[in-house]
C-alpha cells in the first residue's frame, strides 16, 4: 500500500490531507504527487509532499525486533 501526504495551507491556517493507493497503484501515486507538485509550482498553498508505503504482507514489525546479548551497536567501526 502506498500513502501520499501533503499539507494543505489557506488563510495561515494548515490542514493535512492523505490519499491511499494499492500496492498495483505506485505508478498512479508518482503522478497524483506529480500533480500536487505542479499545483505547488502554480502557487498553491501546498507543502510538505511525500509517500510511504507498507507491504501488506511483512512479516513482524518494521526494524530491528532481536539483537542478542553481545550486540553492540557503534556509529563508527574501527
Amino acid at each position: 500500500m502506498y500513502m501520499v501526504y501533503w499539507t494543505l495551507i489557506e488563510d495561515e491556517a494548515s490542514r493535512p490531507e492523505a490519499q491511499a493507493f494499492d500496492t498495483t497503484e505506485m505508478v498512479e501515486a508518482m503522478k497524483f504527487m506529480e500533480g500536487l507538485r505542479k499545483r505547488q509550482r502554480e502557487g498553491e498553498g501546498v507543502r510538505f509532499i511525500t509517500m510511504c508505503s507498507e507491504h501488506p504482507d511483512v512479516v513482524g514489525h518494521p526494524g530491528v525486533d532481536v539483537t542478542g546479548p553481545d550486540y553492540n551497536w557503534k556509529k563508527r567501526r574501527r
